[in-house]
């Protein structure tokens, strides 16, 4: 077994470790006015939690990617999130931000930069990972910040552990390109997804707002082609997918999944996170079967740390 397989399976007990650790110091009160930053990866985690701490009627909270920061712009806290604790763009910010506002990061090492800059360190070091691309990780991540926010962990996790048994509803073998969708906090799921395919498999993958792929994107649905919906999906839109031949993928029961196809009838829908999951799942057959490696991924490191400017 690869590491990554072996990762992404432990993500059910990661993410019950990771609630404990809800009451942490450091984390955002209610009230705050929040600005949290990742790159990669930890950037789309921190799109999702900026929609669900808002929704929940905590604060305003933006997401940035680190290089792309507003220093213009005044927050009552920084939340970084870096697996390594080594980012340079992250770093950065936290240096330049942690001058005159509080800076918390999630990290899974504590020896590195990042727990020494930030005033608070939230440290998920049994979520870490040997594997290059990034799963138990991020996904620690977002359940540490929905336990905060009063999520129930626990019925997250339970799907997961569904989710690491279901059959998988994309086969390589009949797949040339996947689209990814989400609505709300589960747009940085469908991105994260998205990403997954590409880093680890170099697979066509592509991801939206699943109110915007009207828009345009729904020029490329047809046949061999997968649109895979995380949370709410549009009225009409499974439809208008399949008119054109492509296959439209979204969880239905904790049961199971279509396998190329919508699940009809059933309870209700997987956690988004643990949707994931199996796209993580997905993206790991993808490249097994092109004899690809998918915990070293070709041009890809654990952390990107850039040279010093002059």
């Amino acid at each position: 077994m690869t590491h990554v397989k072996a990762e992404i399976a432990s993500q059910p007990d990661c993410w019950r470790q990771a609630a404990k650790l809800a009451d942490a110091p450091g984390l955002p009160a209610r009230g705050e006015r929040v600005a949290v930053v990742g790159c990669g990866t930890s950037w789309f985690m921190a799109k999702s939690y900026a929609v669900l701490r808002e929704q929940a009627g905590h604060g305003e909270t933006d997401a940035f990617q680190a290089s792309d920061f507003p220093h213009g712009r005044r927050y009552d806290r920084l939340i970084a999130i870096t697996r390594s604790g080594t980012t340079t763009e992250t770093l950065d910010v936290m240096r330049e931000v942690g001058q005159n506002t509080p800076v918390t990061v999630i990290t899974a090492d504590p020896a590195q930069p990042a727990a020494e800059i930030a005033g608070h360190a939230v440290v998920l070091d049994f979520a870490d990972e040997q594997s290059v691309v990034q799963t138990r990780f991020a996904t620690s991540v977002l359940a540490l910040l929905r336990a905060h926010l009063g999520h129930d962990i626990e019925v997250a996790a339970m799907d997961a552990e569904v989710a690491v048994r279901l059959p998988l509803p994309v086969h390589p073998a009949l797949t040339d390109q996947i689209t990814f969708l989400g609505r709300g906090w589960t747009v940085g799921l469908a991105e994260e997804a998205a990403l997954k395919c590409r880093e680890t498999a170099g697979f066509w993958t592509e991801s939206y707002p699943a109110m915007d792929y009207r828009h345009g994107p729904i020029s490329i649905a047809r046949p061999r082609r997968v649109v895979w919906a995380f949370g709410d999906v549009p009225a009409g839109l499974a439809d208008e997918v399949e008119a054109r031949g492509a296959a439209f993928v979204h969880s239905r029961h904790h049961g199971g999944y279509a396998s190329l196809g919508r699940w009809v009838g059933g309870r209700a829908p997987l956690d988004p996170m643990a949707d994931l999951v199996l796209a993580q799942r997905v993206a790991v057959l993808l490249a097994t079967t092109q004899g690809l490696d998918p915990d070293n991924p070709s041009g890809l490191t654990r952390s990107i740390v850039l040279p010093e400017q002059p």
